[in-house]
Order: C-alpha cells, then sequence, then structure tokens
C-alpha cells in the first residue's frame, strides 16, 4: 500500500512560515551551510548540506513517486517553473484550473473535488513509492481524513515567535504520534520521522 506522508521544515515553536509567508532565509539556512553538494530539477539550484542531511535529501528522493500541494504554494512558486525541484509529478488541490496549464501534464495535475481525489491521484501517480504532501492546510486536510501515514519534520533552532503552523487549521485534536522513528543529526537541523497513531 502506497504511503502517505508529510514533512516541513518547522521552527522549534511549531511554524514552517513567518506570519507572512517567510522566514525562510531562517528556516532554510540548512540547505545551504554544508560541503555535500545535492542537485535539484531546477536548473542552478544545488543544495550544498552536511554529508547526513545530503544523505537524507537522497532518501526522500528516491522514495517519493509524487507531490500533493496546495493552490497557494503552487501560486507563490509560479509552478516551479514547470518542474517541481525534486523532480515529480505535483497533484496541486484547487477550486480551477489555473489559466494557461493543462489539466493533466507530466509535471502537473490539478485535482478539483477534494483532498481525498488528490490522495487516490497521487498513489496512483506514485505506485509502489511514496507520495509527500505539503505542509500547513493541505497536510491538515490529509490528517483529518485518516490518510495520512507519517509526519517528518526537519527541526532548526530558531524561534520565529508567530506564524504558519505545520497543520494549519487543524480540526481533531489531539492528534497522538509514535516515534521518532528516526533521528538524523545535520547542520543546523534535526530530521525526525513519526507514525501516526491510526484510530481504532
Amino acid at each position: 500500500m502506497t504511503k502517505v506522508t508529510t514533512g516541513a521544515t518547522m521552527s522549534l515553536d511549531g511554524y514552517i512560515a513567518d506570519a507572512s509567508h517567510g522566514g525562510f532565509e531562517y528556516l532554510f539556512q540548512w540547505y545551504n551551510n554544508g560541503d555535500v553538494e545535492t542537485p535539484t530539477a531546477t536548473p542552478g539550484m544545488t543544495l550544498r548540506t552536511s554529508a547526513a542531511s545530503a544523505k537524507h535529501l537522497r532518501d526522500l528522493t528516491e522514495r517519493t513517486g509524487a507531490l500533493v500541494v496546495g493552490r497557494r504554494l503552487f501560486d507563490m512558486t509560479q509552478g516551479w517553473g514547470g518542474r517541481h525541484p525534486m523532480d515529480v509529478p505535483v497533484v496541486v488541490v484547487t477550486h480551477t484550473v489555473p489559466d494557461g496549464w493543462e489539466r493533466e501534464s507530466d509535471s502537473f495535475v490539478f485535482v478539483t473535488d477534494g483532498i481525498e481525489h488528490a490522495i487516490d491521484k497521487a498513489k496512483a501517480i506514485a505506485g509502489s513509492k511514496e507520495v509527500g504532501v505539503n505542509g500547513g492546510t493541505i497536510a491538515a486536510q490529509v490528517l483529518e481524513a485518516g490518510l495520512l501515514d507519517e509526519v517528518h519534520v526537519d527541526l532548526v533552532p530558531v524561534v520565529l515567535g508567530e506564524g504558519i503552523p505545520f497543520f494549519a487549521g487543524l480540526k481533531i485534536t489531539p492528534v497522538q504520534l509514535d516515534g521518532p522513528t528516526s533521528v538524523v543529526e545535520g547542520n543546523g537541523v534535526t530530521h525526525l520521522a513519526y507514525r501516526v497513531r491510526k484510530a481504532g
């Protein structure tokens, strides 16, 4: 069965972005504070991390078959220039297909009938690999629907004070997790993984 995971870089006080959808100069320092290069599918974008973080990123890329993101992120990144840096298909949850884009292509699939259909589509694309879900509102919707299997956190030593939580707008609490099932110490980041405890 295809595993559905979510992951994000998070501050010590639980935010994946500041209140204005920024703060990445603090959250993403670990992507460029090491000696090991990890190329991406985006021309000119090469990550330089510690060896431990580089292996973590390689493993993540190898096991991911598709991503699910919200329309806000798609618009903010301008569709990553046509291809996500992980070089996998992206399922975009949206009310309408953006102007100038096909409903389905090798890079993007736009789903307009809810999160469950988006996850089903992403699983079909991913096959035996994992489906990765963007943090924030989309992750909260997937968790609420009982479709999330694992939570991955790249924890960085910064306190933002306020901002956008990993599970923005979550309506079901508390949610208990098992683990951590994995702990990897990078330079300026700790990579953690937890299993979602299923009801019943």
